[in-house]
């Protein structure tokens, strides 16, 4: 959430960011609304100085009983505009933060302007795509053919866009889990966790799924909701915490199943492993300085690389431009990794840094070394990465003519010395 003062302030810089994420949002509808707060506030301040000033009256003891009862019947009925006043305040306060949890983040000067995906610049590429001598097959067929992957009996136990991963394809996954871990842990200095999967309404609210994307969410009856990404429980373990200025940055990894219900995506990457409503993600979240958060960002994005680098899968790095970043970022890069079937780059990761606008809705602020006020900390997050897509592109990107897959190899030592899977494995 951004800072109401900034509305008070400097509106124009709020409605550009806006403008330039192609959104709508009435910022006219919170200026009235705040501007009936502050209205009432001071009247209120007026009317309670009335009510001290009867009561200290009436307190010396020195009135006529008449004018006496008289400025008592009045301080009673200033006591009672009060509180209706409180109520009014109450009201307008409930109004006001339901408005502007549905204003985006503000983006940063160095965000590319852009109409689409179409204007994401690329920053930088990583490898380059392998030729093949042979029909290139995607890694559905790559996936049912070699018996790794079941799309029908996932179907089967839950519904479309559920996928049962059978023999060496459940450990290929889970050799991608533990190599990022080991080496989110062991070279990129990330504290590991593993969180809840399921968190409450305010930890939805803190990260900014609540309530705007509400409709992507899956919900439980007891009114708790299923992570879309390990984001949302890092990210809230300090909500309403005071963190010291010498703790920062602050970089934890987790594993976790993901659960998106792809209500805004009907129709897309409904065949293969890309787009489902439950996949495994090695997430990156970050607490760090406003003063260093967008160079923690550059690091962040480095930690990412470094995954699809050791497996030597050809990638691209693109900043995303201000109509197609996400909602609570003020800058981000996508990952884009090369899968041969589609002949282009397709996500893999997105890093992002949030600014104080996370902060903000969960309350995390540091203690600064030198003193003074409280500040907001900068939140970070980013895929460290999405397993499925991975899984994805390496049953692309190391496919064999005779229809088997070469196991990465950073991945042997995972997969038990396994260095290569057969038809009929």
């Amino acid at each position: 959430m951004i800072d109401i003062k900034l509305i008070r302030q400097d509106i124009d810089t709020v409605r550009k960011s806006i403008h330039d994420r192609k959104a709508r949002v009435d910022l006219e509808e919170i200026q009235a609304l705040d501007s009936s707060r502050r209205d009432i506030l001071f009247e209120i301040d007026n009317l309670k100085m009335k009510r001290n000033e009867n009561s200290a009256a009436v307190g010396k003891g020195n009135l006529a009983p008449d004018e006496k009862g008289k400025l008592i019947t009045q301080t009673k009925e200033l006591g009672e505009k009060i509180k209706q006043g409180d109520q009014k305040i109450r009201e307008l306060e409930e109004a006001i933060s339901g408005k502007m949890q549905l204003i985006p983040n503000i983006l940063n000067e160095s965000t590319p302007l852009g109409d689409s995906e179409e204007d994401n610049p690329e920053i930088r590429r990583f490898g380059e795509p392998r030729i093949f001598d042979f029909p290139v097959m995607d890694h559905a067929d790559i996936g049912t053919a070699l018996d790794l992957l079941d799309f029908p009996r996932g179907v089967k136990l839950a519904q479309s866009r559920f996928t049962l991963l059978k023999g060496a394809g459940a450990r290929l996954e889970r050799a991608l889990i533990n190599f990022m871990l080991d080496t989110h842990t062991g070279q990129n200095g990330y504290q590991e966790i593993f969180p809840p999967l399921l968190v409450n309404q305010n930890a939805m609210r803190g990260t900014g799924q609540l309530p705007k994307f509400e409709e992507d969410l899956f919900k439980t009856t007891t009114g708790l909701y299923l992570i879309p990404s390990a984001e949302v429980p890092l990210t809230n373990i300090y909500n309403d915490e005071i963190l010291r200025e010498e703790e920062l940055p602050i970089c934890f990894t987790a594993y976790t199943p993901c659960f998106r219900s792809e209500a805004g995506s009907y129709g897309k990457d409904t065949k293969g492993y890309i787009r489902q409503h439950q996949f495994n993600k090695v997430e990156l979240v970050k607490f760090a300085h406003p003063d260093q958060s967008f160079d923690e960002l550059e690091k962040l994005v480095r930690n990412a690389e470094m995954i699809l680098e050791l497996l030597e899968l050809p990638y691209r790095v693109i900043s995303l431009c201000s109509a197609d970043i996400g909602f609570s970022a003020a800058k981000c890069y996508d990952l884009e990794v090369w899968l041969p079937s589609e002949n282009r780059y397709r996500e893999i990761s997105s890093c992002s840094n949030c600014t104080d606008f996370q902060a903000r809705r969960a309350n995390i602020r540091f203690k600064p070394k030198e003193g003074g006020k409280n500040r907001f900390v900068h939140t970070l997050n980013g895929s460290g990465l999405a397993v499925g897509r991975t899984l994805a592109a390496i049953l692309e990107n190391y496919q064999t003519k005779e229809g088997g897959l070469i196991v990465p190899k950073v991945l042997v030592p995972y997969m038990g010395g396994l260095t290569e899977i057969l038809r009929n494995h």
